[in-house]
């Protein structure tokens, strides 16, 4: 007798949710969407550098290299503690005409910079240095998740704005959003090839002056969809 009135009270439920999702579908809608983009500038420049010990008669250690490449960071107010890194070390062995071997070290570090004039003097400073395995490695925006949230919430004015428009000369009015879907893409930072080309700016008589280098703005999008309901 108990399960005759579970399967009765199952009965009775199944034709009350086949009318809510009835009803609901059966709500007039507008569905629009809409996208919006920007460009920043990166500020987040980072900059890979290896250190190889000289294989020469009179070579430099790589700690020798990396104590003058520390100090004249320092000179263009880096903060080597914090902005610096290690990212990997290496020795590799050369054998020699007298059968003897040596071990030629190498270094390689993530340098940290906040614009391109920094990024430019580094890179002159480097090369007097001798230090030119040098490149851009990387640009990012550090405030990008509150740029995308930004976007977002603009993308969803932008479609209310543009169903507003669409049901106004048929005298109906938008009313809420009863589904939004996000389409944005997540952006990712951008990687380049082990190379970085420093243009400089050649004066009568004088030293070569880095530029104030100009890296390529970060191109950011979000895209919305939202279905409003409608009223007459």
């Amino acid at each position: 007798m108990k399960n005759v009135f579970l399967f009765l009270a199952f009965l009775a439920v199944v034709p009350a949710v086949f009318s809510q999702s009835k009803n609901f579908l059966d709500v007039p809608y507008l569905e629009t969407s809409a996208r919006v983009d920007t460009l920043v500038a990166p500020d987040k420049i980072y900059l890979s550098i290896t250190i190889q010990e000289k294989d020469s008669k009179g070579r430099k250690s790589v700690e020798e290299q990396e104590n003058k490449m520390a100090k004249s960071l320092t000179d263009l107010g880096i903060d080597v503690d914090k902005q610096l890194t290690i990212k990997n070390l290496a020795s590799n062995y050369k054998k020699y005409f007298l059968r003897s071997k040596e071990v030629l070290k190498s270094k390689q570090y993530s340098l940290l910079v906040h614009d391109g004039l920094t990024a430019g003097k580094v890179m002159a400073a480097l090369e007097d240095l001798g230090i030119a395995n040098t490149y851009l490695e990387k640009t990012e925006y550090s405030k990008m998740d509150e740029l995308e949230l930004e976007l977002k919430s603009r993308a969803v004015k932008k479609a209310k704005k543009k169903a507003d428009a669409l049901t106004e000369p048929l005298g109906q009015t938008v009313g809420k959003a009863i589904h939004i879907a996000d389409h944005s893409q997540p952006y990712y930072p951008r990687y380049n090839q082990p190379r970085m080309e420093m243009a400089m700016a050649k004066m009568d008589m004088a030293e070569p002056e880095p530029l104030d280098i100009g890296f390529e703005m970060i191109r950011v999008e979000a895209t919305i969809n939202v279905k409003f309901a409608l009223s007459n």
